[in-house]
């Protein structure tokens, strides 16, 4: 008898999934266990939500890579416009410099011609005093010739 209780104890618990216990307080206490589709919904909603998570983080190394991608590339244009305003600054330096030198060559070239006007005006003018004095020593030693 015991035997057969026990069979269909566990045929009752292949279908109905339930569980037979005894506790001190009672003589049989059934407890039901809940059928495993529940389970298979939490599975699929996990499996959804662990998809969600890796298109999120797929998404966010996307975008990391897109950022520094354009910092890359801003900071290449940086350093070429830098290059090419150090380029330009360099040049106008240049171009100073050779005006510079052409100023004081020019400068220089006009003090020696002016040097050259003023040695030719006193050396004209000391030619001219030295014959008027010369004719003017020639007067007077006539006139004093005269006199005596």
């Amino acid at each position: 008898m015991a035997s057969m209780t026990l069979s269909t104890t566990f045929s009752k618990l292949q279908t109905t999934r339930a569980l037979v216990a005894r506790s001190p307080w009672s003589s049989r206490v059934f407890v039901n266990a809940a059928p495993r589709p529940f389970q298979g919904s939490v599975r699929n909603g996990a499996t959804a939500a662990y998809d969600q998570t890796k298109q999120a983080a797929d998404d966010a190394k996307k975008f990391g890579e897109n950022v520094k991608d354009h910092a890359a590339s801003a900071a290449e244009d940086v350093t070429g416009k830098t290059k090419d305003v150090a380029g330009k600054a360099s040049d106008n330096a240049q171009n100073l410099v050779d005006k510079a030198k052409q100023t004081a060559q020019d400068a220089w070239g006009s003090v020696k011609d002016t040097t050259q006007k003023v040695k030719d005006s006193v050396v004209g003018n000391a030619e001219e005093t030295k014959e008027c004095i010369k004719e003017n020593a020639e007067t007077l030693e006539r006139e004093m010739n005269t006199k005596n």
